[in-house]
């Protein structure tokens, strides 16, 4: 190099400016090229109209705290998920639709119900969110204990208002009163509600029978034995009063292990079977917008229409040796609940709960 080359550098053209400025924009491009390759696809489920999106991190608990076997969830009317499972730690959790963790519920609910936190773990089962006229209320069911000493826990079912102030309880009580009565369940699983305020309870694991009480838990009729038949069951897990076809409500009932799903009138007199050999093991319920929903412990999600028609499976893990680790697939989902925007939350059960929270992303076909 000269020296007056060093001194007196030589001046640069427009042309030379372009050739920069061309040179930045590929350097700035490049990390931009590497993060979107290193950014994640979403994981997606269903095809069409009946696409969900993961939402990655939904529904996690602070350290310290653990999900056991998933058990219920439900949304109230502020879009809020409660969401129990068989842990002491927390009883209860509740979340905002986005995933931010409001409340845990752990020794104030158990003493509220009469339990410790174990005796809640060991008999956690179905919940079930009920509108009536402007108050929202919660119905809990309990399983029997697993307890070989001392007297049997759980047998009860019991109505709460949103902060879980038990109202009513039915079932294995000590002693009736204005807002508890006796009654021989077994094992019961699942509660719902009909427009006109009768309950319906189904002792799903164990006697295999279902029961109606009047909006005062007054008790109206009983059917049900073990079997196949109809009217008859094997696991009774889930009920639901569908109300989505016209005329009166009907009564559809979760046949778990007889794989079917037995639809009874409101007086519990037997009408149809519902998609024979398309579920496997239905575990319960939810209706939104024209659709049922049904967790199938099978390893995967239906979707039903008014009319009784399949509409959608989704997620189906049945066989798959990463059922339990794929985002995409289930193991053994037992309790799901639809918020207002359509996002589906559903809970397994796996000794870690897994709720999950699947977006509502339709597609176009």
């Amino acid at each position: 190099m000269k020296a007056n080359e060093y001194i007196f550098p030589r001046r640069l053209t427009r042309r030379d400016f372009m050739k920069m400025a061309g040179v930045a924009t590929v350097g700035l491009a490049l990390p931009s090229l590497v993060q979107a390759a290193e950014k994640k696809e979403p994981v997606r489920i269903g095809s069409g109209y009946h696409t969900y999106e993961l939402v990655e991190d939904w529904g996690k608990l602070p350290d310290g705290m653990k999900y056991g076997f998933g058990c219920g969830v439900i949304v109230d009317s502020k879009d809020r998920v409660y969401v129990t499972s068989r842990s002491a730690n927390p009883c209860v959790a509740i979340f905002d639709r986005k995933g931010k963790l409001l409340e845990t519920w752990s020794n104030d609910f158990a003493d509220k119900v009469g339990l410790t936190t174990a005796e809640v773990a060991d008999t956690a089962h179905c919940l079930y969110w009920s509108k009536e006229g402007r108050n929202e209320f919660i119905y809990w069911t309990e399983n029997v204990s697993t307890n070989k000493e001392g007297p049997k826990k759980g047998k009860r079912v019991y109505k709460t208002d949103l902060k879980g102030k038990v109202l009513y309880t039915i079932g294995n009580v000590e002693k009736e009163d204005s807002t508890s009565q006796k009654f021989d369940w077994t094992n019961p699983t699942d509660v719902a509600v009909a427009p006109n305020g009768d309950i319906y309870v189904v002792d799903g694991y164990g006697s295999q029978r279902v029961s109606r009480f009047d909006k005062h838990f007054k008790h109206l009729k009983t059917i049900g034995a073990p079997g196949k038949e109809h009217g008859q069951f094997k696991t009774c897990h889930g009920v639901w009063i569908n109300t989505l076809r016209k005329g009166e409500p009907e009564v559809y009932i979760a046949d778990r292990t007889n794989g079917r799903i037995e639809v009874f009138s409101l007086d519990l007199e037997y009408k149809r079977t519902v998609l024979g050999g398309e579920v496997r093991n239905p575990c319960c319920f939810y209706q939104h917008k024209g659709n049922m929903y049904v967790p199938d412990l099978g390893g995967r999600l239906t979707i039903i229409d008014a009319e009784d028609k399949l509409v959608a499976h989704l997620g189906d893990g049945k066989g798959k040796p990463d059922n339990k680790t794929n985002p995409a697939l289930f193991a053994a989902p037992h309790a799901l609940t639809v918020d207002s925007h359509g996002d589906i939350y559903v809970v397994e059960w796996v000794n870690f709960g897994r709720p999950r929270k699947f977006k509502h992303t339709p597609q176009k076909v």
